[in-house]
């Protein structure tokens, strides 16, 4: 029987602007954009704050309706990260396996190691809850369970600063009667599937039949099902130390940004993405990788709808001028880009990523051979701005208007959780200050 926890830090970015700013403790807090500009959305807010109604990804006009008391502060990502690595120091003194969940959460398998400590696993799980808040002043949530999905469970539903432990003697009565949505990986658009099925819990979810749900949704409902019984037996991936992250495949590379004004022109729409291809490039060579499918996705400026195109390149690139003329090309084929309909947020994603090829075959019309010659361009741009910043070079494309050229998204990212499909390998995706990549914001 493996014991397994996890651990919720909780309103994360919220509770680390409190650990730094002692006077914003017990407030309604949002951590967003920047309001006077309408930049960007609630990345997450204080308790205080959510108890009067505030939700991740709310604009911040609509946050401020709903709590006009709320202090709304800029995000830090670079404090972020700091404080989820020493909380993973944290978690790594009570097992070597330690697999996290974005920057706020994680797994600790301590089945091995629990005796060390008193071989009390609840014990356990309160002491390191106790250790966060004590030595870094962050609340956290933590699940116990003997597997993974239902530890997350257990962290998700008691909170904030509680533990849940779910064992195979009480699973039917604790995680069963909840909604069917509240299980790993259940969405909104599978829950919506399930509930067409008459699956409203995830006991009902328990008691189908595989091959019913298998026909509905596929393989994944396969998987839920197993879920939704606790047979989940996937492993606790283990911390790399030197990179203070699990050893993952990355899957994908995206940027994206909530504009602090509406794109109504072709000319706008092509210097946001221009500056969020060219991340995406840039990151994809400090990767060694090439994609070979970008897609953009787009978001009106009321909110209200948002869709994804995506394309497969001729080849695999990591080459800036393709992946952006790619992605613009996209965005001007599917998007009337004018007054009329006004755009907000836009993403920029690569991904069926391989390996840079470590030579190129010529061809007969020099084609190969231009391609070689941007990509040394882009490899001394890389340079230069790993040197001097990345301000020291700049595209004109991405000047051409002053309000939008001080958009750093190689700076301002936040890391989102990587994917826990396939033995937990994921995506890795960044975006702006402000954007939302993740199903729930941190907490």
């Amino acid at each position: 029987m493996r014991a397994i926890l996890h651990c919720d830090m909780n309103s994360f970015y919220a509770s680390v602007e409190q650990a730094e700013h002692p006077e914003l403790r017990g407030k309604p807090v949002i951590v967003g954009g920047d309001e006077a500009s309408r930049h960007g959305i609630v990345l997450t807010a204080s308790y205080p704050a959510k108890y009067r109604g505030v939700k991740t990804a709310m604009t911040l006009g609509q946050a401020r309706r709903v709590c006009p008391e709320a202090i709304i502060v800029p995000p830090h990502y670079d404090l972020y990260q700091r404080y989820a690595r020493l909380a993973r120091t944290i978690y790594y003194e009570y097992s070597d396996l330690v697999e996290p969940f974005g920057l706020d959460e994680a797994w600790i398998d301590v089945t091995d190691s629990v005796g060390l400590f008193g071989g009390d696993v609840p014990l356990l799980a309160r002491e390191i809850s106790e250790r966060l808040r004590s030595e870094l002043g962050l609340g956290a949530s933590v699940g116990v369970s003997w597997n993974k999905v239902f530890a997350k469970f257990g962290s998700d539903h008691d909170k904030p600063d509680g533990y849940l432990v779910v064992t195979p003697e009480n699973y039917r009565q604790v995680v069963w009667p909840a909604p069917v949505g509240d299980l790993l990986y259940v969405g909104p658009a599978t829950t919506h599937k399930l509930l067409q099925m008459g699956i409203s819990t995830i006991g009902d979810l328990a008691n189908a039949e595989t091959w019913h749900v298998r026909g509905r949704l596929g393989v994944v409902g396969e998987m839920l099902v197993a879920f939704a019984r606790g047979l989940d037996a996937s492993p606790v991936k283990p911390l790399d130390l030197a990179l203070m992250d699990a050893d993952r495949e990355v899957k994908s590379v995206g940027n994206g940004v909530t504009m602090p004004f509406d794109a109504r022109d072709p000319q706008t729409a092509r210097q946001v993405i221009w500056i969020l291809g060219e991340s995406v490039a840039q990151r994809l060579r400090a990767l060694g990788l090439e994609a070979s499918c970008v897609d953009v996705s787009a978001r009106s400026a009321d909110f209200t709808s948002c869709a994804t195109r995506q394309t497969r390149l001729a080849r695999p690139s990591n080459i800036t001028r393709e992946i952006c003329a790619t992605a613009f090309r996209l965005l001007e084929e599917n998007w009337p880009l004018d007054a009329a309909h006004p755009l907000r947020a836009l993403h920029v994603r690569a991904s069926a990523l391989t390996r840079q090829a470590s030579s190129a075959q010529l061809d007969l019309f020099g084609e190969q051979e231009r391609r070689m010659a941007l990509g040394r361009l882009d490899r001394t741009i890389d340079d230069l701005r790993r040197r001097f910043g990345n301000d020291c070079v700049r595209r004109g494309s991405e000047l051409t208007d002053p309000r939008l050229a001080t958009l750093d998204p190689q700076r301002d990212h936040t890391i989102h959780p990587v994917g826990y499909l396939h033995g937990a390998a994921g995506s890795s995706t960044a975006g702006v200050a402000g954007t939302l990549d993740r199903p729930r914001g941190p907490g």
